[in-house]
């Protein structure tokens, strides 16, 4: 199958990029945004062959002969895709009889760069039915078929991969403005790979800079290219439970003042924390409700356990997750064990990353009763050559297929190459997942896990 993915052009930034058809856009990074799909569009507009807009500069057609609907996991065939490269919506998705179209500007020639009226021609049955739209460009993928932008919920924008430098020096060695500088690269790598939305769960060690790339990213004046970005500041954290730590002094918190985390202890503590990280301007709150807690002190005379076990206690846990939502954010948790999981689940926290220790097919059950997502991060492990972890990861995701759990695609991106994001689903399809809902899940899924709780709508968890 010929695969073409193309953000709509003209724009500088793909958070004014909208994804594709069938998929949720929005307009920028405040929430204003709006549902566009095949189905209700193509209702809409089927008899609309006019489309007016302020300025034709900003529009571009595309005429697809197929495109992906991650809601009926089908095709929708003969599409015509009006969007908008200023705002990065799509207004409209019509089917037609066929696209067998002639297209033209005004004067009767192919549309000129500079813009203005393009006619196309439809031709059936010998009739000719005429649609005007005011527009720049025609994007002509007739002959292939189109997917929505892809979603990738779990990415650090701040690393790279562990096989170029450890996670130790990257936070301890690197600068903030090489850091900041790879995170703009990473930015436009991930959007060259065809994924217009990213989730990014932590700036490990790097501070508040996933804002201020935001805000780079974002809007009519941009400063680069990448995909739309939602992020969650600093991670949080209880004493002792993250690193880096000094192999030196075993009482320091980080080395050199340096830390991947916040620490929050207590239910005050944890309310004020999330209250930071919100007036900083995250978008979501990530939180380590367990880790391997001495996985990174100074080598001892027996190797200590590097198991992961419940990092904040259940009230400090509530008070996080119940802060986070009276305050508008979702929040998302690292954690493995069933128990962690559990209680999380409980609680109400809004997705799941890694999970990979998730042993009892009713707990995914109550995750989908509950409208609790999960992201399993199979490329993190899979790239990390832990064969015990990889071995335990594969058996869940199995186990998973067998529910109605909601699975975004998320691959833990930065422990593995930026740019390589698609091997999460490469995985999914591998490991038995049919190749159908790994698209749902990478587009839809993902959109619904990143998405702000302002959006949700009819389709969301609280509609």
């Amino acid at each position: 199958m010929l695969v073409s993915h193309d953000t709509i052009p003209g724009s500088s930034s793909s958070s004014n990029n909208s994804t594709l058809a069938g998929a949720s856009v929005s307009d920028d990074h405040n929430n204003n945004t709006k549902t566009n799909d095949i189905n209700n569009n193509t209702n809409n507009n089927n008899n609309k062959n006019t489309e007016n807009t302020d300025n034709s500069k900003t529009i571009v057609v595309i005429l697809a002969g197929k495109v992906f609907d991650p809601y009926s996991l089908e095709f929708a065939y003969n599409q015509v895709i009006t969007g908008d490269t200023t705002s990065g919506l799509i207004s409209s998705v019509r089917t037609l009889h066929s696209l067998d179209v002639d297209v033209n500007d005004n004067d009767g020639d192919s549309p000129s760069p500079g813009g203005g009226v393009v006619n196309i021609n439809v031709h059936e049955k010998g009739l000719v039915e005429s649609v005007r739209v005011e527009s720049e460009r025609v994007i002509d993928l007739r002959g292939q078929t189109v997917l929505p932008g892809f979603v990738d919920a779990h990415v650090h924008f701040f690393l790279h991969p562990y096989s170029e430098t450890s996670w130790d020096d990257q936070l301890t060695k690197e600068p903030l403005v090489e850091r900041t500088v790879r995170a703009v690269n990473h930015a436009r790598e991930t959007l060259l790979a065809g994924f217009t939305t990213v989730r990014d769960l932590g700036t490990e060690g790097a501070g508040d800079a996933d804002i201020a790339l935001r805000r780079c990213l974002s809007g009519s004046r941009s400063l680069t290219v990448g995909p739309r970005y939602y992020c969650a500041n600093r991670a949080l954290v209880p004493t002792g439970s993250y690193g880096p730590k000094s192999r030196l002094n075993l009482s320091r918190e980080g080395i050199q003042g340096v830390s991947g985390a916040e620490v929050a202890d207590g239910v005050e503590e944890c309310r004020k924390a999330v209250r930071r990280q919100v007036g900083a301007g995250a978008d979501w709150i990530k939180i380590y409700a367990d880790y391997r807690y001495r996985s990174r002190i100074a080598d001892v005379s027996s190797r200590p356990s590097a198991a992961s076990i419940a990092t904040f206690q259940t009230d400090e846990l509530k008070a996080l997750i119940d802060t986070s939502h009276h305050l508008g954010l979702k929040i998302a948790a690292h954690a493995s064990t069933p128990v962690a999981i559990s209680t999380l689940v409980n609680l109400g926290v809004d997705s799941i990353e890694h999970g990979y220790g998730i042993d009892d097919e009713a707990l995914f059950s109550r995750m989908a009763q509950r409208g609790v997502i999960w992201v399993p991060t199979l490329a993190a492990y899979h790239t990390l050559k832990n064969s015990e972890v990889w071995t335990h990861a594969c058996e869940t995701f199995r186990r998973a297929l067998n529910t109605d759990v909601k699975i975004a695609c998320g691959g833990d991106t930065g422990v593995f190459r930026h740019g390589d994001n698609a091997l999460e689903m490469q995985l999914m399809v591998r490991l038995g997942a049919d190749w159908r809902k790994v698209l749902r899940w990478a587009t839809l899924g993902g959109w619904e896990c990143v998405r702000s709780k302002e959006w949700e709508g009819p389709r969301g968890r609280r509609g």
